[in-house]
């Protein structure tokens, strides 16, 4: 933001590196942001160079941050948020040195138990795209169980369940390497939405305990490459790959890395 013209507020939150737009308005909303002494409004128009902004009290920098977009390979044992007093170890510790004092979203997180493909970017409007429903992203991942799963209750993650007036569900669901029987213990399930530990809990209701859950591709983006607690940054063409729908599956094979057991 080098120049003065007048930025909506939340598109001037998203530029700084705050929040994404759509975490700006929840802000608006509850009267933790400020301009020039008074509360804002959603939608209202700011000089970034001359009005003073505060969000929850702090000021915030009329600068723009560099657009980096990083994918991640989560290990387990990580959590995906710099604010969680309980959990002192998150995925932004993976970042190198250089890249460190800058602020990231995750874009679609991972729980702690869970690992794989997750997507850090600077770009708070990129993360709000990544992360918005309408855009249905499509998210791929191999789960593990500890007992085998019957191809014939397939259709029941399908259909999903309804918890505390939710209802949880995959949009595919595929044995991986089925037994003679017809069940395996590996499953590729496929997801546009993602409430938090959805897919987990959707197993459990069905009394089936993940054992491992790893999250291999989003859209058209595959995990393939990058090693654990590794990432890179994105090209312009990749990260408009995160969108595009992914090819019609060919037969996952999971992938064993040393440290499964």
């Amino acid at each position: 933001m080098t120049d003065s013209a007048p930025l909506r507020i939340q598109k001037f939150l998203a530029d700084s590196g705050v929040c994404s737009r759509r975490a700006a308005e929840a802000l608006i909303t509850q009267g933790e942001v400020w301009v020039n002494g008074a509360a804002a409004t959603l939608g209202q128009k700011i000089s970034p160079e001359t009005d003073k902004v505060t969000v929850s009290g702090k000021a915030v920098r009329a600068a723009a941050q560099p657009r980096v977009t990083l994918a991640i390979h989560k290990p387990r044992g990580l959590v995906c948020s710099n604010d969680d007093p309980h959990n002192p170890d998150t995925i932004f510790d993976l970042l190198p040195r250089e890249l460190a004092k800058l602020r990231f979203f995750c874009a679609g997180r991972l729980d702690k138990d869970s690992e794989g493909l997750v997507i850090l970017t600077t770009d708070g409007d990129l993360a709000n795209r990544l992360m918005h429903p309408r855009n249905t992203v499509v998210k791929r991942y191999h789960v593990r169980l500890e007992e085998a799963y019957p191809r014939s209750r397939l259709p029941q993650l399908l259909r999903g369940v309804v918890i505390e007036g939710e209802r949880l569900r995959v949009e595919h669901a595929a044995l991986v390497n089925p037994a003679p029987d017809g069940t395996s213990r590996d499953l590729d399930v496929h997801m546009h939405h993602g409430k938090k530990r959805e897919i987990r809990q959707l197993f459990t209701t069905l009394r089936h305990d993940v054992k491992r859950l790893r999250r291999y591709q989003i859209g058209s983006f595959p995990l393939r490459g990058i090693p654990l607690r590794g990432g890179r940054p994105l090209s312009t063409q990749e990260i408009a790959a995160l969108f595009k729908a992914p090819r019609p599956h060919t037969g996952f094979v999971p992938r064993r890395t040393t440290h499964e057991k």
